[in-house]
Protein backbone atom coordinates (compact mmCIF):
# COMPACT_ATOMS: atom_id res chain seq x y z
CA UNK A 1 0.00 0.00 0.00
CA UNK A 2 1.44 3.36 -1.10
CA UNK A 3 1.05 6.34 1.29
CA UNK A 4 -1.45 8.97 0.16
CA UNK A 5 0.27 12.22 -0.71
CA UNK A 6 3.76 10.72 -0.95
CA UNK A 7 6.67 11.25 1.40
CA UNK A 8 7.50 14.92 0.77
CA UNK A 9 5.11 17.82 1.30
CA UNK A 10 5.13 20.60 -1.35
CA UNK A 11 6.87 23.76 -0.22
CA UNK A 12 4.42 26.07 -1.99
CA UNK A 13 0.64 26.24 -2.30
CA UNK A 14 0.24 25.17 -5.91
CA UNK A 15 -3.53 24.96 -5.56
CA UNK A 16 -3.80 28.64 -4.64
CA UNK A 17 -1.48 29.57 -7.51
CA UNK A 18 -3.66 27.66 -9.99
CA UNK A 19 -0.83 25.34 -11.04
CA UNK A 20 -2.67 22.35 -9.56
CA UNK A 21 -6.23 22.21 -10.87
CA UNK A 22 -7.39 19.09 -9.02
CA UNK A 23 -8.33 17.10 -12.13
CA UNK A 24 -8.05 13.30 -12.32
CA UNK A 25 -5.79 11.95 -15.05
CA UNK A 26 -8.27 9.35 -16.34
CA UNK A 27 -11.14 11.87 -16.49
CA UNK A 28 -9.52 13.45 -19.54
CA UNK A 29 -10.04 10.14 -21.34
CA UNK A 30 -13.67 9.86 -20.26
CA UNK A 31 -14.31 13.44 -21.42
CA UNK A 32 -12.63 12.81 -24.79
CA UNK A 33 -14.65 9.60 -25.25
CA UNK A 34 -17.86 11.56 -24.71
CA UNK A 35 -16.86 14.53 -26.88
CA UNK A 36 -15.07 12.83 -29.79
CA UNK A 37 -15.90 9.10 -29.47
CA UNK A 38 -14.92 8.15 -33.02
CA UNK A 39 -11.63 10.05 -33.16
CA UNK A 40 -8.44 7.97 -33.30
CA UNK A 41 -6.91 7.78 -29.82
CA UNK A 42 -4.22 5.10 -30.02
CA UNK A 43 -2.48 3.67 -33.06
CA UNK A 44 0.17 1.02 -33.56
CA UNK A 45 1.58 0.00 -36.93
CA UNK A 46 -1.10 -2.74 -37.23
CA UNK A 47 -4.10 -1.64 -35.11
CA UNK A 48 -5.81 1.35 -33.52
CA UNK A 49 -8.53 2.35 -31.04
CA UNK A 50 -10.97 5.26 -31.00
CA UNK A 51 -11.47 7.26 -27.83
CA UNK A 52 -14.72 5.41 -27.14
CA UNK A 53 -12.96 2.05 -27.54
CA UNK A 54 -10.01 3.21 -25.42
CA UNK A 55 -12.28 4.34 -22.57
CA UNK A 56 -14.30 1.10 -22.73
CA UNK A 57 -11.10 -0.96 -22.56
CA UNK A 58 -9.91 1.03 -19.53
CA UNK A 59 -13.28 0.52 -17.82
CA UNK A 60 -13.24 -3.22 -18.50
CA UNK A 61 -9.74 -3.70 -17.11
CA UNK A 62 -10.46 -1.44 -14.13
CA UNK A 63 -13.51 -3.57 -13.32
CA UNK A 64 -11.46 -6.76 -13.67
CA UNK A 65 -8.79 -5.38 -11.35
CA UNK A 66 -11.41 -4.61 -8.71
CA UNK A 67 -12.86 -8.09 -9.07
CA UNK A 68 -9.37 -9.43 -8.48
CA UNK A 69 -9.20 -7.52 -5.19
CA UNK A 70 -7.08 -4.54 -6.26
CA UNK A 71 -7.92 -1.63 -3.96
CA UNK A 72 -6.90 2.04 -3.77
CA UNK A 73 -3.20 2.35 -2.95
CA UNK A 74 -2.34 -1.12 -4.27
CA UNK A 75 0.47 -1.31 -6.82
CA UNK A 76 -0.27 -2.51 -10.35
CA UNK A 77 2.99 -3.24 -12.19
CA UNK A 78 3.43 -3.58 -15.92
CA UNK A 79 6.43 -4.31 -18.11
CA UNK A 80 5.00 -3.79 -21.55
CA UNK A 81 6.29 -2.38 -24.87
CA UNK A 82 4.60 0.51 -26.66
CA UNK A 83 1.39 -1.44 -27.07
CA UNK A 84 -2.21 -0.37 -26.63
CA UNK A 85 -2.46 -2.61 -23.56
CA UNK A 86 0.23 -0.58 -21.75
CA UNK A 87 -1.90 2.56 -22.09
CA UNK A 88 -4.99 0.68 -20.91
CA UNK A 89 -3.26 -0.82 -17.85
CA UNK A 90 -1.83 2.53 -16.77
CA UNK A 91 -5.14 4.39 -16.87
CA UNK A 92 -7.19 1.46 -15.52
CA UNK A 93 -5.03 1.30 -12.41
CA UNK A 94 -5.37 5.05 -11.88
CA UNK A 95 -9.15 4.96 -12.43
CA UNK A 96 -9.69 2.69 -9.40
CA UNK A 97 -7.28 4.58 -7.14
CA UNK A 98 -4.43 2.09 -7.52
CA UNK A 99 -0.81 3.03 -8.28
CA UNK A 100 0.55 2.41 -11.76
CA UNK A 101 4.09 0.98 -11.70
CA UNK A 102 5.68 0.82 -15.16
CA UNK A 103 8.86 -1.25 -15.50
CA UNK A 104 10.97 -0.58 -18.56
CA UNK A 105 11.26 -3.62 -20.87
CA UNK A 106 15.08 -3.67 -20.81
CA UNK A 107 15.03 -4.73 -17.15
CA UNK A 108 15.67 -8.39 -16.50
CA UNK A 109 15.36 -10.65 -13.47
CA UNK A 110 17.58 -8.71 -11.05
CA UNK A 111 16.01 -5.28 -11.53
CA UNK A 112 12.43 -6.51 -12.00
CA UNK A 113 12.53 -8.69 -8.89
CA UNK A 114 13.78 -5.78 -6.80
CA UNK A 115 10.97 -3.51 -8.01
CA UNK A 116 8.20 -6.08 -7.51
CA UNK A 117 9.48 -6.89 -4.03
CA UNK A 118 9.97 -3.32 -2.78
CA UNK A 119 6.71 -2.04 -4.24
CA UNK A 120 4.73 -4.99 -2.85
CA UNK A 121 3.08 -5.24 -6.25
CA UNK A 122 -0.25 -7.10 -6.29
CA UNK A 123 -0.32 -7.84 -10.01
CA UNK A 124 2.03 -7.53 -12.99
CA UNK A 125 1.24 -7.38 -16.72
CA UNK A 126 3.93 -8.64 -19.10
CA UNK A 127 4.24 -9.67 -22.76
CA UNK A 128 4.39 -13.35 -23.54
CA UNK A 129 7.47 -12.88 -25.70
CA UNK A 130 8.89 -9.61 -26.98
CA UNK A 131 12.08 -9.19 -29.00
CA UNK A 132 12.90 -12.87 -28.46
CA UNK A 133 12.75 -12.64 -24.66
CA UNK A 134 10.26 -14.65 -22.60
CA UNK A 135 8.88 -12.09 -20.14
CA UNK A 136 6.12 -14.42 -18.97
CA UNK A 137 8.61 -17.07 -17.88
CA UNK A 138 10.72 -14.47 -16.08
CA UNK A 139 7.75 -12.94 -14.28
CA UNK A 140 6.46 -16.30 -13.14
CA UNK A 141 9.93 -17.28 -11.94
CA UNK A 142 10.20 -14.06 -9.93
CA UNK A 143 6.70 -14.52 -8.50
CA UNK A 144 7.69 -17.93 -7.14
CA UNK A 145 10.60 -16.32 -5.30
CA UNK A 146 8.53 -13.66 -3.50
CA UNK A 147 6.83 -14.16 -0.14
CA UNK A 148 3.71 -12.41 -1.44
CA UNK A 149 3.78 -13.16 -5.19
CA UNK A 150 1.90 -10.89 -7.59
CA UNK A 151 -0.55 -12.33 -10.07
CA UNK A 152 1.04 -12.54 -13.53
CA UNK A 153 -1.14 -11.49 -16.46
CA UNK A 154 0.27 -12.22 -19.92
CA UNK A 155 -0.40 -10.07 -23.00
CA UNK A 156 0.06 -11.48 -26.49
CA UNK A 157 0.20 -14.85 -28.19
CA UNK A 158 1.82 -17.94 -26.75
CA UNK A 159 1.70 -19.86 -23.49
CA UNK A 160 1.14 -17.81 -20.36
CA UNK A 161 3.82 -19.93 -18.61
CA UNK A 162 1.82 -20.10 -15.39
CA UNK A 163 0.19 -16.69 -15.69
CA UNK A 164 -3.31 -15.61 -16.70
CA UNK A 165 -4.06 -14.59 -20.28
CA UNK A 166 -5.04 -10.92 -20.57
CA UNK A 167 -8.18 -11.70 -22.58
CA UNK A 168 -9.32 -14.18 -19.95
CA UNK A 169 -8.59 -11.73 -17.14
CA UNK A 170 -10.88 -9.02 -18.57
CA UNK A 171 -13.53 -11.37 -19.99
CA UNK A 172 -17.01 -10.24 -18.97
CA UNK A 173 -15.86 -7.08 -17.16
CA UNK A 174 -17.61 -3.79 -17.94
CA UNK A 175 -17.36 -0.81 -15.59
CA UNK A 176 -15.60 -0.35 -12.26
CA UNK A 177 -17.16 0.80 -9.01
CA UNK A 178 -16.40 4.40 -8.05
CA UNK A 179 -13.80 4.88 -5.33
CA UNK A 180 -12.85 7.75 -3.05
CA UNK A 181 -9.90 9.59 -4.59
CA UNK A 182 -7.91 12.78 -4.20
CA UNK A 183 -5.84 14.61 -6.85
CA UNK A 184 -3.00 14.46 -4.33
CA UNK A 185 -3.02 10.65 -4.28
CA UNK A 186 0.06 8.84 -5.57
CA UNK A 187 -0.84 7.45 -9.00
CA UNK A 188 2.59 6.69 -10.45
CA UNK A 189 5.50 4.78 -8.95
CA UNK A 190 8.35 4.91 -11.45
CA UNK A 191 11.79 3.50 -10.75
CA UNK A 192 14.87 5.31 -11.95
CA UNK A 193 18.50 4.25 -11.71
CA UNK A 194 20.74 6.73 -9.97
CA UNK A 195 23.97 6.69 -8.04
CA UNK A 196 23.14 3.56 -6.09
CA UNK A 197 22.96 -0.02 -7.32
CA UNK A 198 19.23 -0.40 -6.74
CA UNK A 199 16.58 1.56 -8.67
CA UNK A 200 14.76 4.31 -6.78
CA UNK A 201 10.97 4.47 -6.79
CA UNK A 202 9.79 8.04 -7.50
CA UNK A 203 6.15 8.90 -6.73
CA UNK A 204 3.87 11.31 -8.62
CA UNK A 205 0.27 12.43 -8.19
CA UNK A 206 -2.56 13.50 -10.51
CA UNK A 207 -1.61 17.09 -9.80
CA UNK A 208 2.12 16.83 -10.53
CA UNK A 209 1.67 14.91 -13.78
CA UNK A 210 -1.26 16.97 -15.09
CA UNK A 211 0.61 20.21 -14.45
CA UNK A 212 3.59 18.91 -16.42
CA UNK A 213 1.46 18.07 -19.44
CA UNK A 214 -0.33 21.41 -19.37
CA UNK A 215 3.01 23.19 -19.28
CA UNK A 216 4.21 21.27 -22.36
CA UNK A 217 0.94 21.89 -24.19
CA UNK A 218 1.34 25.62 -23.53
CA UNK A 219 5.03 25.61 -24.47
CA UNK A 220 4.37 23.96 -27.83
CA UNK A 221 0.95 25.57 -28.42
CA UNK A 222 -0.71 22.18 -28.81
CA UNK A 223 -4.38 21.60 -29.62
CA UNK A 224 -6.69 18.74 -30.53
CA UNK A 225 -5.43 18.95 -34.11
CA UNK A 226 -2.00 17.72 -33.01
CA UNK A 227 -1.02 14.05 -33.19
CA UNK A 228 1.76 12.73 -30.96
CA UNK A 229 4.47 10.40 -32.24
CA UNK A 230 5.86 8.22 -29.44
CA UNK A 231 8.90 6.00 -30.06
CA UNK A 232 10.19 6.43 -26.49
CA UNK A 233 9.23 3.54 -24.18
CA UNK A 234 5.91 4.14 -22.45
CA UNK A 235 7.54 2.67 -19.36
CA UNK A 236 9.60 5.89 -19.16
CA UNK A 237 8.40 9.19 -17.78
CA UNK A 238 8.53 10.58 -21.33
CA UNK A 239 6.31 7.87 -22.77
CA UNK A 240 3.90 7.93 -19.83
CA UNK A 241 3.39 11.67 -19.96
CA UNK A 242 3.31 12.41 -23.67
CA UNK A 243 2.41 8.98 -25.08
CA UNK A 244 -0.38 7.97 -22.68
CA UNK A 245 -1.63 10.99 -20.71
CA UNK A 246 -1.20 14.04 -22.97
CA UNK A 247 -3.26 12.83 -25.98
CA UNK A 248 -6.55 12.42 -24.02
CA UNK A 249 -5.92 15.81 -22.38
CA UNK A 250 -5.68 17.33 -25.88
CA UNK A 251 -8.40 15.03 -27.28
CA UNK A 252 -5.85 14.04 -29.91
CA UNK A 253 -4.27 10.79 -30.98
CA UNK A 254 -0.90 9.14 -30.54
CA UNK A 255 1.05 6.83 -32.85
CA UNK A 256 3.03 4.27 -30.83
CA UNK A 257 6.13 2.47 -32.07
CA UNK A 258 7.30 -0.58 -30.12
CA UNK A 259 10.51 -1.48 -31.99
CA UNK A 260 12.53 1.46 -33.21
CA UNK A 261 13.74 1.86 -36.73
CA UNK A 262 13.94 5.18 -38.59
CA UNK A 263 11.93 3.77 -41.47
CA UNK A 264 9.09 2.55 -39.23
CA UNK A 265 9.09 5.82 -37.32
CA UNK A 266 8.92 7.98 -40.41
CA UNK A 267 6.22 5.75 -41.88
CA UNK A 268 4.02 6.34 -38.80
CA UNK A 269 4.66 10.09 -38.90
CA UNK A 270 3.65 10.12 -42.55
CA UNK A 271 0.56 7.89 -42.14
CA UNK A 272 -0.91 9.65 -39.10
CA UNK A 273 0.41 13.15 -39.88
CA UNK A 274 2.14 13.35 -36.52
CA UNK A 275 3.07 16.83 -35.39
CA UNK A 276 4.91 16.47 -32.10
CA UNK A 277 7.25 14.27 -30.13
CA UNK A 278 9.48 14.35 -27.09
CA UNK A 279 12.21 11.77 -27.46
CA UNK A 280 15.89 11.01 -26.90
CA UNK A 281 18.83 11.75 -29.17
CA UNK A 282 18.92 8.40 -31.08
CA UNK A 283 15.41 8.94 -32.43
CA UNK A 284 16.19 12.41 -33.76
CA UNK A 285 19.52 11.25 -35.16
CA UNK A 286 17.88 8.28 -36.89
CA UNK A 287 15.21 10.36 -38.59
CA UNK A 288 17.65 13.04 -39.76
CA UNK A 289 20.34 10.69 -41.03
CA UNK A 290 18.40 7.75 -42.47
CA UNK A 291 18.92 7.66 -46.26
CA UNK A 292 15.34 6.55 -46.88
CA UNK A 293 13.93 9.68 -45.27
CA UNK A 294 13.20 11.35 -48.58
CA UNK A 295 10.56 8.70 -49.35
CA UNK A 296 8.39 9.84 -46.41
CA UNK A 297 6.42 13.05 -46.04
CA UNK A 298 7.47 14.54 -42.69
CA UNK A 299 6.04 17.99 -43.34
CA UNK A 300 3.44 17.56 -40.57
CA UNK A 301 6.12 17.52 -37.85
CA UNK A 302 6.39 20.88 -36.15
CA UNK A 303 7.81 20.05 -32.68
CA UNK A 304 10.69 17.79 -31.65
CA UNK A 305 11.87 18.24 -28.06
CA UNK A 306 15.02 16.24 -27.53
CA UNK A 307 16.50 15.18 -24.19
CA UNK A 308 17.37 12.24 -21.98
CA UNK A 309 20.94 12.10 -23.30
CA UNK A 310 23.53 14.55 -24.55
CA UNK A 311 22.22 16.35 -27.62
CA UNK A 312 24.98 17.50 -30.00
CA UNK A 313 24.47 21.13 -31.08
CA UNK A 314 25.12 20.23 -34.71
CA UNK A 315 22.24 17.73 -34.60
CA UNK A 316 19.80 20.40 -33.42
CA UNK A 317 20.91 22.74 -36.21
CA UNK A 318 20.77 20.04 -38.88
CA UNK A 319 17.41 18.70 -37.70
CA UNK A 320 15.90 22.19 -37.63
CA UNK A 321 16.79 22.59 -41.29
CA UNK A 322 15.78 19.04 -42.31
CA UNK A 323 12.41 18.99 -40.55
CA UNK A 324 11.66 22.72 -40.83
CA UNK A 325 10.31 22.45 -37.30
CA UNK A 326 10.98 23.55 -33.74
CA UNK A 327 13.86 21.34 -32.60
CA UNK A 328 15.01 22.12 -29.10
CA UNK A 329 16.79 20.59 -26.16
CA UNK A 330 14.94 19.86 -22.94
CA UNK A 331 16.17 19.19 -19.40
CA UNK A 332 14.30 17.05 -16.91
CA UNK A 333 14.14 13.72 -15.14
CA UNK A 334 11.73 11.19 -13.68
CA UNK A 335 11.67 13.26 -10.50
CA UNK A 336 11.21 16.61 -12.27
CA UNK A 337 9.98 15.88 -15.81
CA UNK A 338 10.64 19.25 -17.51
CA UNK A 339 12.56 22.00 -15.78
CA UNK A 340 13.70 23.86 -18.90
CA UNK A 341 13.32 23.74 -22.65
CA UNK A 342 14.08 25.68 -25.77
CA UNK A 343 11.20 27.72 -27.15
CA UNK A 344 10.05 28.64 -30.63
CA UNK A 345 11.25 32.23 -30.37
CA UNK A 346 14.68 31.33 -28.94
CA UNK A 347 17.68 31.92 -31.22
CA UNK A 348 18.80 28.72 -32.92
CA UNK A 349 22.22 28.97 -31.28
CA UNK A 350 20.56 28.94 -27.84
CA UNK A 351 18.37 25.98 -28.76
CA UNK A 352 21.42 24.12 -30.01
CA UNK A 353 23.88 24.85 -27.21
CA UNK A 354 21.66 25.10 -24.11
CA UNK A 355 18.65 23.36 -22.58
CA UNK A 356 16.63 26.54 -22.70
CA UNK A 357 15.11 28.45 -19.82
CA UNK A 358 12.81 27.40 -16.97
CA UNK A 359 9.29 26.86 -18.24
CA UNK A 360 6.09 28.09 -16.57
CA UNK A 361 6.38 27.87 -12.77
CA UNK A 362 9.56 25.76 -12.66
CA UNK A 363 12.40 27.26 -10.62
CA UNK A 364 16.12 26.60 -11.14
CA UNK A 365 19.01 27.47 -8.84
CA UNK A 366 22.74 26.83 -9.27
CA UNK A 367 24.59 26.40 -5.98
CA UNK A 368 28.10 25.65 -4.78
CA UNK A 369 29.14 22.93 -2.33
CA UNK A 370 27.94 25.12 0.55
CA UNK A 371 24.46 25.43 -1.00
CA UNK A 372 25.06 29.10 -1.80
CA UNK A 373 23.82 30.54 -5.09
CA UNK A 374 26.57 31.21 -7.61
CA UNK A 375 26.77 34.08 -10.07
CA UNK A 376 25.70 33.61 -13.73
CA UNK A 377 28.24 31.67 -15.78
CA UNK A 378 29.68 29.80 -12.79
CA UNK A 379 28.94 26.06 -12.71
CA UNK A 380 27.38 24.36 -9.71
CA UNK A 381 24.77 21.81 -8.69
CA UNK A 382 21.30 22.26 -10.18
CA UNK A 383 18.47 22.62 -7.65
CA UNK A 384 14.86 22.42 -8.83
CA UNK A 385 11.45 23.31 -7.44
CA UNK A 386 8.03 23.46 -9.03
CA UNK A 387 4.49 22.07 -9.34
CA UNK A 388 5.60 18.98 -11.29
CA UNK A 389 8.22 17.90 -8.76
CA UNK A 390 7.72 14.35 -7.54
CA UNK A 391 6.38 13.56 -4.09
CA UNK A 392 9.48 11.79 -2.87
CA UNK A 393 10.90 8.28 -3.09
CA UNK A 394 9.06 5.21 -1.88
CA UNK A 395 12.09 4.41 0.28
CA UNK A 396 11.80 7.37 2.61
CA UNK A 397 15.47 7.04 3.64
CA UNK A 398 16.50 8.41 0.24
CA UNK A 399 14.66 11.71 0.68
CA UNK A 400 16.99 13.35 3.21
CA UNK A 401 19.82 13.49 0.68
CA UNK A 402 17.52 14.25 -2.27
CA UNK A 403 16.05 17.48 -0.90
CA UNK A 404 17.40 20.59 0.80
CA UNK A 405 15.96 21.63 4.15
CA UNK A 406 13.73 24.17 2.38
CA UNK A 407 12.36 21.72 -0.17
CA UNK A 408 14.50 22.07 -3.30
CA UNK A 409 15.28 18.88 -5.22
CA UNK A 410 18.99 18.22 -5.57
CA UNK A 411 19.32 17.01 -9.14
CA UNK A 412 22.93 15.86 -8.79
CA UNK A 413 23.60 17.45 -12.18
CA UNK A 414 26.10 20.24 -12.70
CA UNK A 415 25.17 23.24 -14.80
CA UNK A 416 25.36 26.97 -15.20
CA UNK A 417 22.89 29.71 -16.01
CA UNK A 418 23.86 32.59 -18.26
CA UNK A 419 22.69 36.16 -17.68
CA UNK A 420 19.53 35.52 -19.74
CA UNK A 421 18.59 32.42 -17.73
CA UNK A 422 19.56 29.78 -20.30
CA UNK A 423 20.71 26.52 -18.69
CA UNK A 424 23.79 24.63 -19.83
CA UNK A 425 24.50 21.16 -18.41
CA UNK A 426 28.22 20.70 -17.79
CA UNK A 427 28.41 17.37 -15.95
CA UNK A 428 26.87 15.11 -13.34
CA UNK A 429 27.43 14.49 -9.70
CA UNK A 430 25.28 11.42 -10.10
CA UNK A 431 27.36 8.48 -11.21
CA UNK A 432 25.07 7.42 -14.00
CA UNK A 433 25.52 6.70 -17.68
CA UNK A 434 22.81 7.98 -20.02
CA UNK A 435 22.69 5.57 -22.96
CA UNK A 436 20.05 6.43 -25.53
CA UNK A 437 17.94 8.15 -22.89
CA UNK A 438 18.27 5.25 -20.41
CA UNK A 439 19.76 6.01 -17.01
CA UNK A 440 22.20 3.21 -16.16
CA UNK A 441 23.83 2.88 -12.76
CA UNK A 442 27.62 2.65 -13.08
CA UNK A 443 27.85 1.36 -9.52
CA UNK A 444 25.50 -1.51 -10.25
CA UNK A 445 27.69 -2.76 -13.10
CA UNK A 446 30.82 -2.17 -11.00
CA UNK A 447 29.40 -4.17 -8.10
CA UNK A 448 28.88 -7.19 -10.34
CA UNK A 449 32.26 -6.87 -12.04
CA UNK A 450 34.11 -6.60 -8.73
CA UNK A 451 33.08 -10.20 -8.09
CA UNK A 452 34.75 -11.42 -11.30
CA UNK A 453 37.74 -13.63 -10.42
CA UNK A 454 39.90 -12.05 -13.17
CA UNK A 455 39.37 -8.46 -11.96
CA UNK A 456 41.40 -6.77 -9.22
CA UNK A 457 39.82 -3.33 -9.56
CA UNK A 458 37.23 -1.77 -11.87
CA UNK A 459 35.40 1.43 -12.64
CA UNK A 460 32.60 1.97 -15.12
CA UNK A 461 32.06 5.31 -16.92
CA UNK A 462 30.26 6.68 -19.92
CA UNK A 463 32.12 6.85 -23.20
CA UNK A 464 30.80 9.58 -25.54
CA UNK A 465 28.82 8.42 -28.57
CA UNK A 466 27.34 10.71 -31.25
CA UNK A 467 24.11 8.68 -31.55
CA UNK A 468 23.37 7.22 -28.11
CA UNK A 469 24.96 10.02 -26.10
CA UNK A 470 27.05 7.57 -24.08
CA UNK A 471 28.06 3.94 -24.14
CA UNK A 472 29.19 1.84 -21.19
CA UNK A 473 32.97 1.64 -20.82
CA UNK A 474 34.67 -0.60 -18.25
CA UNK A 475 38.13 0.40 -17.03
CA UNK A 476 39.74 -2.64 -15.44
CA UNK A 477 42.80 -3.54 -13.39
CA UNK A 478 43.17 -7.29 -14.00
CA UNK A 479 44.55 -9.78 -11.54
CA UNK A 480 48.32 -10.44 -11.96
CA UNK A 481 49.32 -12.27 -15.12
CA UNK A 482 45.77 -12.29 -16.44
CA UNK A 483 44.77 -11.30 -19.98
CA UNK A 484 41.21 -10.08 -19.83
CA UNK A 485 38.92 -9.50 -22.79
CA UNK A 486 35.61 -7.70 -23.20
CA UNK A 487 33.85 -11.04 -23.67
CA UNK A 488 34.85 -12.08 -20.16
CA UNK A 489 32.96 -9.12 -18.73
CA UNK A 490 29.83 -9.34 -20.86
CA UNK A 491 29.51 -13.10 -20.38
CA UNK A 492 29.81 -12.70 -16.62
CA UNK A 493 27.09 -10.03 -16.52
CA UNK A 494 24.73 -11.96 -18.81
CA UNK A 495 24.96 -14.93 -16.42
CA UNK A 496 23.84 -12.55 -13.66
CA UNK A 497 20.69 -11.59 -15.58
CA UNK A 498 21.71 -7.97 -16.15
CA UNK A 499 19.92 -5.96 -18.82
CA UNK A 500 21.96 -6.03 -22.02
CA UNK A 501 21.94 -2.23 -22.33
CA UNK A 502 24.14 -2.19 -19.20
CA UNK A 503 26.81 -4.43 -20.70
CA UNK A 504 30.18 -2.72 -21.30
CA UNK A 505 30.72 -1.96 -24.97
CA UNK A 506 34.36 -1.05 -24.58
CA UNK A 507 37.20 -2.09 -22.28
CA UNK A 508 40.26 -0.19 -21.16
CA UNK A 509 42.89 -2.15 -19.23
CA UNK A 510 45.09 -0.14 -16.86
CA UNK A 511 47.68 -0.88 -14.18
CA UNK A 512 45.83 1.12 -11.53
CA UNK A 513 42.87 3.45 -11.14
CA UNK A 514 43.50 7.11 -10.28
CA UNK A 515 42.42 7.86 -6.71
CA UNK A 516 42.31 10.80 -4.33
CA UNK A 517 44.35 10.90 -1.15
CA UNK A 518 41.32 9.49 0.70
CA UNK A 519 41.05 6.59 -1.76
CA UNK A 520 38.11 7.75 -3.88
CA UNK A 521 38.34 6.94 -7.58
CA UNK A 522 38.75 10.06 -9.72
CA UNK A 523 36.02 9.36 -12.21
CA UNK A 524 36.58 12.59 -14.11
CA UNK A 525 40.03 11.35 -15.16
CA UNK A 526 38.56 8.06 -16.32
CA UNK A 527 35.88 9.83 -18.33
CA UNK A 528 38.61 11.84 -20.03
CA UNK A 529 40.49 8.61 -20.77
CA UNK A 530 37.37 6.97 -22.19
CA UNK A 531 36.63 10.03 -24.33
CA UNK A 532 40.19 10.10 -25.70
CA UNK A 533 40.00 6.44 -26.66
CA UNK A 534 36.36 6.23 -27.70
CA UNK A 535 37.24 5.10 -31.21
CA UNK A 536 38.85 1.85 -30.01
CA UNK A 537 37.48 -1.16 -28.19
CA UNK A 538 40.31 -2.53 -26.06
CA UNK A 539 43.18 -0.41 -24.78
CA UNK A 540 46.23 -0.95 -22.60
Amino acid sequence: MIPRGGNVAPTRDYVASGDWDGAFIDDYLATAAAAVPDRMALAEPTRSLTFAEFDAAVNALASALQAHGIAPGDVVSWQLPNWIEACVVHLAAIRIGAVSNPIIPIYRHTETAFILRQSASRIVFVPSVFRNFDYAAMACEIARELDEPPTVVVVGEGSPAGGIRYDAFVDGAEKPNRVDRSPDDVVLLLYTSGTTSDPKGAMHSHNTLNYENRSIADLLELSESDVIFMPSPVGHITGILYGIQLPPMLRSGVALLDVWSPQAGMSLIDEYRCTTTVAATPFLHGIVHDPSGSSHDLSSMRNFLCGGADVPPDLVIEATDTLDALVARVYGSTEFPTASAGKRNDPLTKRATTDGRAIKSAEIRIVDDDMQDVTPGIPGEILLRGPEMFLGYLDNRLNDSAFTADGWFRSGDLGRLDTEGYLEIVGRKKDIIIRGGENLSAKEVEDHLFAHPMIADVAVVGSPDPVLGERVCAIVVPEPEVDIELEHLTGWLIERNIARQKLPESLIVVDELPRTASGKIQKFKLRELAADRAKGTVHR
